[in-house]
């Protein structure tokens, strides 16, 4: 088997089509095709059924393309092992993120992370839920707590709820002071990660006093934060949303906060990565550096 193979076998475990396969390994979907029946003659078995728009691995190919990946991994990060100087990374670094997180935060903080290591090639995958749907990537960014032995977290920012509406709609309408007067209030929610979005739980900062969760009768709803937040901002009704989205509209007044004294539960900002087994030098390097931005950015 060569490394072209193995290549190949990664390929297909990543993407969804053969057209997708062979756009991220530069070649023409009928060459792409061509290889894998000779590569699946070569071994006598099936690796992959497909049509004009899907592909669906079997067990073997699933099998074949996670172990291709490893390797894949083993032979980047020998590659820089042996480089004279360890602060030239080489290889593809793949991440994965988010779409409005990746888009604000990850984005710019990748480039600066390419301008220190010129040689690197990256890849940024902004996707609706990265997590667990994290396919090749060696970095997922994620927005909220995650369980999972085989991936280490690491915190990078503490991201509390916040509901907000802009000063406008408070003038109009007034400003909620309890769970209960929100029923009396336009609400906006945001349809994400199969959650139900019209369920909000709020508990009071002050602690010892029990917490409440409330059926909200939602006005609008959005699977798009940034729309939501853009609503709130014109006016249109309550909006619950992450920290990070929504401080700089706070900052700018076009957004206010309400209900100070509740919580409303918090996402956290998660770094996640292999245990360290499977980890390359330019993941490690890149892990670092997000951490040292979270850090500058709270002092």
């Amino acid at each position: 088997m060569q490394i072209d193979d193995l290549r190949l076998a990664a390929a297909l475990l990543r993407e969804r089509s053969l057209s997708a396969a062979a756009r991220s390994l530069g070649v023409t979907p009928p060459a792409l095709s061509m290889r894998l029946r000779k590569l699946e003659a070569a071994l006598g078995l099936v690796l992959a059924n497909r049509t004009a728009r899907k592909l669906q691995l079997t067990s073997e190919g699933e099998r074949l393309g996670r172990e291709a990946y490893e390797l894949l991994q083993k032979l980047d990060g020998l590659r820089e092992s042996l480089q004279r100087d360890d602060q030239q990374l080489t290889g593809t670094l793949r991440v994965s993120a988010p779409f409005g997180y990746g888009r604000t935060h990850v984005a710019p903080l990748l480039a600066r992370f390419s301008r220190l290591h010129p040689s690197l090639r990256l890849q940024l995958d902004l996707r609706e839920t990265p997590w667990p749907d994290r396919h090749d990537a060696d970095v997922v960014v994620h927005v909220g707590t995650v369980r999972d032995s085989s991936w280490v977290a690491h915190p990078l920012a503490t991201n509390e709820r916040w509901l907000c509406a802009s000063p406008a709609y408070l003038r109009e309408h007034g400003r909620p002071r309890s769970p209960q007067d929100l029923a009396y209030h336009s609400c906006i929610c945001i349809r994400e990660n199969d959650e139900d979005v019209t369920l909000w739980h709020m508990r009071p900062a002050e602690s010892g006093r029990k917490g409440e969760t409330l059926r909200v009768h939602p006005a609008f709803v959005t699977n798009d934060g940034s729309v939501a937040r853009q609503w709130a901002e014109d006016g249109m009704g309550l909006v619950l949303r992450s920290e990070w989205d929504a401080a700089a509209a706070v900052a700018a007044g076009r957004l206010e906060r309400v209900m100070h004294d509740w919580t409303f539960g918090a996402a956290p900002v998660m770094v996640l990565v292999p245990t360290r087994k499977g980890r390359s030098p330019r993941t490690q390097a890149f892990v670092n550096f997000l951490r040292e931005a979270a850090r500058e950015k709270e002092g």
